[in-house]
């Protein structure tokens, strides 16, 4: 599990531009599903077929990443950025990212105006990402325009590692770790039901790929494969955020305090009480803070029953986060008992 969370990591896409993780992930599935193609949105679709009487369940990862695109090219050749997805911007300055062009990945650093010429007030304040500008060692405008276009998307650099007591870290784990449940899921699964594993478009920014990918499906039931927020650490009240990293993926009852997905009750009941008779390790929450792919595939047609599992996340939405591997194991474990339960 940790290689490949750590090619799904280091893999990337942000929302709009996930060709790269999309072909890593069918080149992970060629073999062990009877069909699979991308739709018309770039969703990739793929498909392990059951009984004919069986009921059709989908598992949806949504493949994209947080990150940022080429907004301006200015005349000494530095580059002015817009963000994709929600991103703090006291978490972009002085960080290494790369711009993909049609030539190939364009190295470069996020800076701004040295804390030596801010007054008093500015070091107090965070700089907004309209005063930072990326340097790729262009002298002017035209040799940055030969290098990079406008519209490029740019990735935040960040190398995946691992730490001590099972815990990972490294960039886009959300959702790359929804993406490798997704795909051990579609490995090991033995069912009577069809079972759709669906690789989603730009959920980062408005669960695209979720609503169009549901609608032409229409499963009986579906699964949203995402990660939460882990709020074992310093800076947070449990309260707040009491899921912890290694006791287990979340079952999310609620999310955005109900304005995203309340888990159907059949689901619910069904992910609980396997994830009891098997004595698979695991949290219930309910979250007030953001959502996920579930929220537009339950609101599909005349409605899908829809639950998500997300494994905790250390540090989501920044250039690196922290990831247990024994969740993410745990997880695969409990789809796997619920859809055997199918």
């Amino acid at each position: 599990m940790k290689e490949l969370l750590e090619m799904l990591s280091n893999a990337s896409g942000v929302s709009g531009f996930e060709d790269e993780i999309r072909d890593l992930m069918m080149n992970q599935l060629e073999g062990h599903v009877d069909e699979m193609y991308v739709d018309n949105l770039g969703n990739l679709i793929a498909i392990k077929k059951g009984k004919s009487e069986g009921k059709k369940v989908m598992l949806a990862a949504h493949m994209d990443e947080i990150g940022l695109i080429v907004r301006y090219i200015d005349e000494k050749g530095f580059i002015k950025f817009s963000k994709l997805g929600g991103i703090n911007d006291q978490m972009l300055l002085n960080h290494q990212v790369y711009i993909e062009t049609s030539h190939g990945k364009v190295l470069g650093v996020i800076g701004s105006k040295p804390p030596h010429r801010m007054k008093q007030a500015e070091k107090k304040k965070v700089i907004e990402y309209e005063n930072m500008f990326i340097d790729i060692g262009a002298a002017s405008k035209e040799e940055a325009e030969e290098r990079v276009s406008v519209g490029d998307p740019i990735i935040i650099k960040s190398d995946f590692a691992e730490l001590n007591n099972d815990l990972i870290m490294g960039k886009a784990m959300d959702n790359r770790v929804g993406c490798a449940i997704l795909l051990e899921v579609m490995k090991r699964s033995r069912t009577d039901a069809t079972i759709y594993g669906v690789g989603t478009v730009q959920e980062e920014v408005g669960l695209k790929g979720a609503k169009t990918s549901a609608y032409s499906i229409n499963p009986d039931m579906a699964l949203a494969l995402d990660v939460t927020i882990s709020g074992d650490h310093p800076g947070i009240k449990e309260e707040e955020a009491p899921a912890k990293a290694g006791a287990g993926p979340c079952i999310i009852l609620t999310d955005a305090s109900g304005r995203g997905l309340i888990t159907h009750p059949q689901v619910k009941e069904l992910l609980i009480s396997v994830a009891l008779e098997e004595n698979i390790p695991h949290q219930v929450e309910v979250s007030e803070g953001g959502t996920t792919d579930a929220t537009a595939i339950h609101l599909t047609r005349a409605g899908i029953p829809t639950g998500v599992i997300s494994p905790p996340s250390r540090y989501i939405h920044t250039p690196v986060s922290v990831v247990n591997v024994q969740d993410v194991e745990n997880a695969v474990k409990l789809i796997l008992a619920v859809l055997k339960k199918l």
